[in-house]
């Protein structure tokens, strides 16, 4: 039995680019004021990749549950220059499962990956892609230029979440790494057969390994809208992201516990020592309340912690599929064998 895959046969040349294309997945909530816009921007950035690199496009868009016009509105978006797939998620499922409906429902080789809040330039996948083509990278992630416009505490927050998460790792997972990013047709296999069902994206793409290479660029403003990641919930998909890929917080847990064992042992010893040479007793009821308080505190960290795991196994033992599909169509763009446009709808 084998323990490995082998994908070396999906390998990228400049010759066989073309044949194999790309799918941008776009993953949707809520974006209904800025989306036919974005569209006519990928439309313009089809036409680009065809002339330059004679290669063809699709998008997927995946509405992850918008409570707003966003799915009739992507119903609606022509296949003028590229494929056009709308996949309807039964629910929000969140972001993580939107890429990965996107990347399950991708029919070309490439995958690329954008936001649909209009901060990720489309003007920018055409470098990427020359990176892949003309480069041979497999995957080409992009990242923030600079944290300027951001708070000290944030700034500190980011850089203390990736030191966390690569402490001990074999992969490091780049620092400002963020989800807009190529991967190549043996990269998108390889992250296709991952089964783990909690997902950090970010961690997987980068564990997978490939040659890879980082852009740096500026994220426009959002083009609509406020985010919807409000801080309390960055630190819910912070603790996820770090119990779904790593156990550094259990090491953390392990290595306070040593401390701790470590810092009564020698207060221990030093309130031996004061009475054997001084003779008094040393009163030991606020010293031994602020002890009990600080250990336990401490253990109920650490049984949250391993909660957080254990939840994360329970998960993955239900097996429970990672998104359902209420809704998809696919819109082809028209050729001299194909008049029109071929639609399909069906619940999966």
């Amino acid at each position: 039995m084998l323990l490995g895959s082998d994908v070396s046969s999906l390998s990228t040349t400049a010759a066989n680019a073309a044949a194999q294309g790309l799918s941008i997945v776009v993953p949707l909530y809520n974006e209904a004021a800025g989306l036919a816009a974005l569209h006519e921007r990928l439309g313009e950035l089809a036409k680009v990749l065809r002339q330059r690199y004679g290669l063809a496009c699709e998008v997927v868009y995946v509405d992850d549950g918008s409570a707003d016009e966003t799915l009739t509105i992507a119903r609606g978006l022509a296949a003028d220059t590229l494929d056009v797939q709308v996949v309807s998620l039964s629910r929000n499922f969140g972001k993580e499962a939107a890429l990965m409906a996107g990347l399950d429902h991708a029919r070309r080789g490439a995958v690329l990956f954008m936001d649909g809040d209009g901060q990720h330039p489309p003007d920018l996948v055409e470098k990427l892609v020359g990176h892949w083509i003309d480069g041979g990278y497999d995957v080409v992630y992009t990242a923030k230029a600079h944290r300027d416009n951001e708070s000290l505490l944030r700034r500190l927050a980011v850089h203390g979440f990736y030191a966390l998460i690569n402490w001990g790792a074999r992969q490091k997972i780049p620092e400002d790494a963020g989800d807009f990013r190529l991967l190549s047709p043996r990269a998108a296999a390889a992250l296709r057969q991952l089964p783990e069902r909690n997902r950090f994206f970010k961690g997987l793409a980068s564990w997978i390994g490939f040659r890879q290479i980082r852009v740096d660029y500026e994220p426009a403003a959002r083009a609509h809208g406020m985010t919807t990641f409000s801080p309390g919930r960055l630190v819910g998909l912070s603790i996820e992201g770090l119990t779904s890929f790593s156990v550094a917080p259990l090491r953390v847990a392990s290595l306070l516990g040593v401390l701790l064992a470590t810092g009564a042992f020698l207060f221990g010893l030093s309130i031996l020592w004061e009475t054997w040479t001084t003779g008094k007793s040393v009163p030991g009821y606020p010293s031994l309340v602020v002890g009990l308080m600080t250990i336990g505190g401490v253990q109920l960290i650490m049984i949250g912690i391993v909660g957080e795991y254990i939840g994360k196994i329970l998960s993955e033992l239900k097996a429970r599929p990672i998104y359902f599909v209420a809704e998809h169509t696919e819109k082809r763009v028209a050729t001299k064998t194909s008049p029109g446009e071929s639609e399909r709808t069906a619940a999966e």
